[in-house]
């Protein structure tokens, strides 16, 4: 089992006396596994709803949704009920022919848009692969020698060379030099550093920025930066790309952050919640940007293939149905009242904040054991940055779970304060 892997078998015994996460058989398992992740010593079996159980049948309340991926919650019937008549009947054919499952699911996504059309793929960083892509084409037709795209600092994009690089974080960055050109990066929030940008580079085709800050700590820009934003990009030619892989599909209480103002991007790319846990993501562009990409231009083996597409129609079909952007909409500012009434008097707590089901509670010290004393209360929650508690619990969460949410917050606060 090797000396790592022996002390957290051991470290974290279950309140029931067994080893609440990892046994001995599935740790040797994990030699086998390349080490890209500092793996938690838990292995969950089953689901349902906002709750996860592990394999010695510990229940635990789910704040965390695989990183904002199950939005509807753990084994949702529906979902599983269409993926399982899907899977016996196509699940896949390659994009060399028409697929009419995908071909209903990008009409949808364009109606929910005020898009006009889709390139499908099956992840955050490939669609936004597809963006890098497309603004680069744009540039090159536009005559525009080495073209830039501009990103902000502390932004998240994937983990690909294009869109590490985009990422505005030296620790994801470190050791795959040479990264790729073609990158100019502005503070985040800041219109005036972007103006004077413009005023110095005259390569400039595209923006690429998310409306909040995952990664980066739940940053709520100013109301005022996507609008800004968007006059900007318009006075220049400038593609306005928007990273909804985090903030998309009902997570903010919109099904896409930018409808929470009077304006449309040139390109938005989604992933995570658009699948409730199957993997696909989506480059969903407007005008000008919905005609760069012509045959050869872009591809993906599996992207939007048909069982992919029915889990994605399954999720739209409940966002709709169950009024889910309201409802998220609603508990989120529940939430956060919740926590500012309950934390209050904890001095650790900085600030709290959110927009939806997309939450922050930012402490004024680091917090590197919090995650793991979190897990030992049943609670999944995250941090990033070093202090922000980052919640991203279902849309769908009941009052109920909500308040059990911030009681077992309140309480972890309170033990490692």
């Amino acid at each position: 089992m090797g000396l790592v892997g022996s002390l957290l078998w051991r470290e974290y015994p279950s309140k029931s006396g067994s080893a609440a996460c990892l046994g001995k058989e599935t740790m040797e398992m994990n030699q086998h596994v390349m080490p890209t992740y500092g793996r938690l010593p838990v292995s969950f079996v089953k689901g349902d709803g906002a709750y996860l159980v592990d394999a010695a049948g510990n229940k635990y309340l789910d704040a965390l949704t695989g990183i904002a991926v199950c939005g509807l919650g753990h084994a949702h019937p529906e979902i599983s009920q269409v993926i399982s008549d899907q899977s016996q009947k196509l699940l896949h054919t390659s994009n060399l022919y028409d697929i009419p499952i995908q071909s209903k699911l990008a009409e949808r996504l364009c109606k929910l848009s005020g898009m006009d059309n889709v390139f499908f793929c099956n992840s955050g960083a490939e669609a936004n692969e597809a963006a890098i892509k497309i603004a680069r084409l744009y540039g090159n037709q536009n005559s525009v020698k080495n073209p830039l795209i501009l990103v902000a600092e502390n932004s998240f994009h994937g983990r690909t060379m294009a869109t590490l690089t985009a990422t505005g974080s030296r620790k994801v960055q470190a050791g795959f030099e040479p990264l790729v050109s073609g990158f100019i990066r502005a503070p985040y929030n800041d219109i005036d550093a972007i103006k004077r940008i413009a005023q110095d580079n005259q390569n400039i085709v595209a923006v690429l920025l998310e409306p909040i800050l995952g990664e980066g700590g739940i940053e709520i820009p100013s109301d005022d930066y996507l609008p800004a934003l968007r006059t900007i990009c318009d006075e220049n030619d400038w593609l306005m790309m928007l990273d909804e892989v985090q903030t998309g599909n009902g997570r903010t209480g919109e099904f896409f952050a930018y409808q929470h103002f009077e304006i449309a991007p040139d390109i938005v790319t989604t992933a995570k919640g658009l699948g409730n846990g199957f993997p696909i993501g989506a480059c969903i562009a407007r005008g000008v940007a919905a005609s760069i990409f012509q045959p050869g231009n872009h591809g993906s083996t599996f992207g939007g293939n048909p069982l992919a597409c029915a889990a994605a129609n399954a999720v739209l079909d409940i966002i709709e149905k169950d009024s889910i952007c309201d409802h998220a909409r609603k508990t989120g500012h529940l939430l956060v009242e919740l926590m500012n009434a309950k934390l209050a008097g904890i001095n650790r707590v900085k600030e709290i904040r959110g927009r939806g089901m997309m939450i922050a509670v930012e402490l004024v010290d680091e917090a590197p054991d919090l995650v793991k004393k979190a897990l030992a209360e049943r609670l999944l929650i995250n941090v990033t940055q070093g202090n922000i508690i980052r919640l991203l619990p279902p849309l769908n969460l009941a009052q109920s779970e909500a308040e059990e949410l911030v009681n077992k917050l309140a309480k972890i606060l309170l033990l490692t304060t």
